[in-house]
């Protein structure tokens, strides 16, 4: 079967499915990710076996360290997904929720009842965790979803698909529900993006680069985020001790991942009493440091080009910038940064809010990590993304994120004379 064909012929299925999810109830979605929880767990030999081939294959086309980390599915991490499976159940169903409830001099009662999108198709890559986070929250939001890893992970993501079919069968929901892409073919991915009768809503999880093909080539919707180039200010009235471990935290938790730190920002009054410290942590966990002037006048590190300071490194490497005040901070957030998450350190409750309010970012934290910028950490159970967009969607999508709203109008015999 041709490509075309096989992306026509899932597309179809993925309509039908959708049609049927309208009508499955909360009991019935709920049953079908906690079986999949448990296909899961009776997998798990059989998930590492499949993801060891994928890191086999990842090493021999020589994959850097921090994607062979974000293919890697350890007990954590699959007890991880499994958690995310069950989180998502406990989760109130957004769907078919009517608010806004009002009479109209007419007599008419409008509201609003939320409703899915459809069918969500979902590019992404190396993560295979990312096929459970999508199942679920796209199964509990009622869409049907295509979902197209990467070829790195195709073993993994073909083994937990299995786990989800199994799930969706034991609830009696349509299998074609949730359907993997079983090929690596690269025109399977421009098909799924321009063909709108099949697909509502795209979502590209990935590099810069795909996320540029996808919103470009699209010819149906797409929640993006490009990148995750994330902020962390110290402000001259930060309590140092927080300051050390945030900046810590947010560069060093992971580094292949969108909510990690690539610029730290440093208020000139405390730069001295806090870089030295944090250059020598840094420097102990391996991560290559790069600065403006003044920074290299306090610590060793190299040059930071303008570059730097756009770039999401999701590698071990740091660049940063010593600032006279908050406002020179946000200014730079606000040009260099990707509206992803930005955080500020100050026990200064005036500079927070004028922060939270300045920043235009689509997470904004206070005396806090930028690693909290997560779906599970947010309550979502887990997230399809983290969306830069402003409009539908922005910040971690989860199942409110997956849907959308519809007017609906009650009457009793009412007619319209005017």
């Amino acid at each position: 079967m041709s490509i075309e064909s096989y992306m026509n012929d899932v597309g179809q299925r993925a309509r039908a499915a959708s049609r049927q999810l309208v009508r499955a109830t909360t009991e019935q979605k709920n049953q079908a990710l906690y079986a999949m929880a448990e296909a899961l767990e009776s997998a798990r030999p059989y998930l590492q076996q499949e993801n060891e081939k994928d890191l086999v294959n990842g090493r021999e086309k020589g994959l850097d360290a921090a994607l062979l980390d974000r293919l890697a599915l350890n007990d954590a991490r699959i007890s991880g997904m499994i958690e995310g499976l069950r989180q998502v159940a406990s989760l109130p169903d957004p769907v078919g929720e009517i608010t806004d409830m009002v009479f109209r001099p007419s007599g008419i009662q409008l509201g609003k009842m939320r409703v899915p999108l459809g069918v969500i198709g979902i590019i992404y890559e190396s993560r295979p965790n990312v096929t459970i986070d999508a199942a679920s929250l796209c199964l509990k939001s009622g869409n049907a979803t295509i979902l197209r890893g990467g070829s790195e992970a195709f073993y993994s993501n073909q083994a937990i698909a299995a786990a989800v079919a199994s799930g969706l069968k034991t609830a009696g929901l349509p299998e074609d529900a949730v359907q993997v892409i079983n090929t690596t073919d690269r025109d399977a991915v421009g098909k799924l993006i321009t063909m709108p009768e099949y697909v509502d809503v795209i979502v590209p999880r990935g590099g810069k680069g795909l996320i540029e093909r996808i919103s470009r080539d699209a010819r149906v919707p797409v929640i993006k985020h490009l990148d995750g180039n994330c902020h962390v200010y110290i402000d001259n009235e930060a309590d140092l001790d927080k300051a050390f471990r945030i900046a810590l935290n947010a560069k060093t938790r992971r580094y292949g991942v969108c909510n990690a730190m690539e610029s730290l920002l440093v208020h000139v009054e405390v730069a001295e009493a806090i870089l030295p410290k944090l250059a020598a942590a840094y420097a102990e966990k391996g991560v290559e440091l790069v600065g403006c002037e003044q920074t290299r006048g306090l610590i060793a590190a190299g040059v930071a080009t303008e570059e730097d300071w756009y770039t999401e490194y999701l590698a071990p490497k740091l660049s940063i910038k010593l600032v006279t005040d908050m406002d020179e901070a946000i200014a730079h957030i606000n040009q260099y940064g990707s509206h992803h998450s930005d955080a500020i350190v100050t026990q200064n409750y005036s500079k927070t809010r004028a922060f939270m309010t300045e920043v235009d970012s689509s997470s904004v934290m206070v005396n806090a990590s930028t690693a909290f910028a997560d779906g599970f950490e947010y309550g979502l159970g887990a997230e399809i993304g983290i969306s830069t967009d402003k409009i539908h969607a922005r910040g971690p999508v989860g199942l409110v994120g997956l849907t959308s709203q519809k007017y609906v109008v009650l009457g009793d015999g009412h007619t319209r004379d005017n």
